[in-house]
């Protein structure tokens, strides 16, 4: 007898491959039987008659660090179809931490992964073990964040790493490794991993690659100098012997779209040499992130603190405008119309509140201030916890890099305040407006990018495909029907389609309705191919 039987579907097994009419036979959380199981009894039985059935969706590039311990508010990325999430990303996450690290990283992160108190771990098996007693709804693999270990060698100090310094962190990240994470992450335009250099990134990716990981990376320029960003990490990947992923593929500024050519093509070059690369990409031309990302490097220098002090200091201010004069790559600041491409999505105080959903632009206007000092003063206001929608692209080129054999779909969905509609709608999105309106591929296609691809790119040996004895994480959809709702103005929408939602054999979402099941598991590098 099985736990539960899913009847009459099609199945789409997650390879790219046309779907078929099958029956699931699940038992104790794994796919136990596929194919016509008949009159065969089960606790409970779905009906899956005209409704696709598929892979759980694997998010890529997920900030759920913190909040997938709260199931009302993850339940969002189970609405869509996610049943496992890549935590760690861009290089700035919680763990490994000190006593002396933890009050800098629970600052500077509070605005993109939350706020759950004081955090109780400084190892990342600590952390991970927390994960476990905490019962996500969704399954979790963690990467060691770059900068976490930065920080716990040399602070955030604005400086090359000696020699030294760089095996230390690279000890870091084999100890990151055996503790249970699956790769390594680093973000170059963030603090402080974006004071390294090519010498630091080859260095702590031989610890990384010492145990098969990967290198998960937001690449140091996603505008005029990219191509040269792309070529360095290759190096890095080319030197190291790790396998090289690049997080939110994109070519920002109107002026720089002739790089996208360039761009894919140069990864295909490393793929023929012998370097594993992949990108993820999340449906949408608008972009999200810190507000304080906007500042140059050396605002950065000592951490969050050190740069709300400066913020206080007129001539620290004077000298931000100044280096915008200069160079700030394709993002011209003395045009009014960039300030109006930046919108206020989230930010700590209530009493701020009333500014999330207005722009940059309307900011100054509301303050009747130069719009330098508005963005100067709020983050100032709100202890730097805000973030920021921001419009960089075309949407042709979205779908461009979207239909490339090496693209598979992450979200990079942030939590709270206004967000991004990417958190709750990047799945549906592509299933319902670019695979069956716009044709952009095919159905099939559509759910390997979003479950083969990604548990290929991390080594899941037993999820990502509908495959007897792999893990019953499965989503139910209504292929003629499902799509995002999600808007910049109404962004916590549900999707519509979506109507079961199971994760390692529970039924988390059942009809469009979350459950409130907690079925999910850390899986560690322990447990990967």
């Amino acid at each position: 007898m099985y736990d539960l039987i899913i009847k009459n579907g099609q199945i789409y097994d997650g390879t790219g491959n046309p779907a078929t009419q099958l029956d699931l036979g699940i038992k104790d959380g794994k796919i136990k039987k596929i194919g016509h199981l008949g009159d065969a009894e089960a606790t409970q039985i779905i009906d899956a008659k005209n409704l696709a059935v598929s892979p759980g969706f694997i998010d890529a590039h997920s900030h759920s660090d913190l909040l997938c311990t709260k199931p009302e508010m993850q339940k969002v990325k189970l609405r869509q179809g996610v049943t496992t999430e890549l935590l760690g990303q861009d290089g700035i996450s919680v763990a490994p931490v000190s006593d002396k690290t933890r009050p800098l990283w629970q600052q500077q992160l509070k605005a993109l992964n939350g706020d759950i108190g004081d955090w109780p771990w400084e190892s990342i098996a600590e952390y991970l073990a927390f994960l476990e007693k905490s019962s996500i709804p969704c399954n979790a693999l963690y990467l060691v964040p770059h900068g976490a270990v930065r920080s716990l060698v040399m602070g955030f100090e604005e400086r090359i790493a000696t020699k030294e310094e760089m095996e230390q962190m690279r000890l870091l990240v084999e100890e990151g490794m055996r503790q249970g994470a699956v790769g390594l992450s680093t973000g170059l335009e963030y603090t402080p991993n974006l004071y390294s250099d090519k010498d630091e990134l080859i260095e702590i990716c031989k610890g990384s690659a010492k145990y098969h990981g990967s290198l998960v990376v937001h690449i140091r320029n996603e505008d005029d100098t990219c191509l040269e960003a792309l070529d360095e990490v290759v190096d890095v990947a080319r030197q190291s012997g790790v396998r090289l992923h690049i997080s939110h593929f994109k070519v920002a500024g109107e002026g720089n779209r002739d790089k996208y050519e360039i761009f894919l093509n140069k990864m295909m070059e490393a793929r023929e040499e012998g370097i594993e690369v992949t990108f993820d990409q999340y449906p949408y031309v608008h972009g999200s992130t810190v507000l304080l990302s906007i500042l140059p490097a050396w605002m950065h220098a000592g951490g969050t603190g050190k740069m709300l002090e400066r913020l206080k200091d007129p001539k620290a201010r004077a000298q931000v405008k100044a280096d915008y004069d200069v160079s700030r790559g394709y993002k011209n600041f003395k045009d009014e119309n960039e300030w109006k491409k930046i919108t206020i999505n989230f930010v700590a105080t209530e009493a701020n509140k009333v500014l999330e959903g207005k722009t940059m632009y309307e900011v100054a206007e509301l303050r009747k201030q130069d719009p330098f000092d508005a963005m100067f003063d709020l983050l100032i206001e709100e202890d730097a916890a805000v973030t920021m929608i921001v419009e960089w692209g075309f949407e042709e080129d979205i779908i461009y890099g979207m239909k490339h054999e090496l693209q598979m779909v992450g979200s990079d969905g942030i939590f709270g305040g206004r967000p991004h509609p990417r958190v709750s709608g990047t799945f549906p999105r592509v299933l319902g407006k670019y695979a069956r309106e716009e044709g952009v591929f095919t159905l099939a296609e559509a759910i390997r990018k979003m479950t083969a691809a990604p548990a290929q790119f991390l080594r899941l040996h037993d999820r990502g495909l509908l495959r007897e004895n792999y893990w019953a994480d499965i989503v139910i959809f209504d292929p003629k029907t499902v799509t995002d709702q999600a808007t910049y103005e109404d962004p916590m929408q549900a999707p519509i389609g979506i109507e079961y939602v199971i994760v390692n054999g529970e039924i988390t979402i059942k009809q469009n309705e979350y459950t409130g099941t907690t079925s999910g598991k850390v899986i560690r590098l322990q447990d990967l191919a």
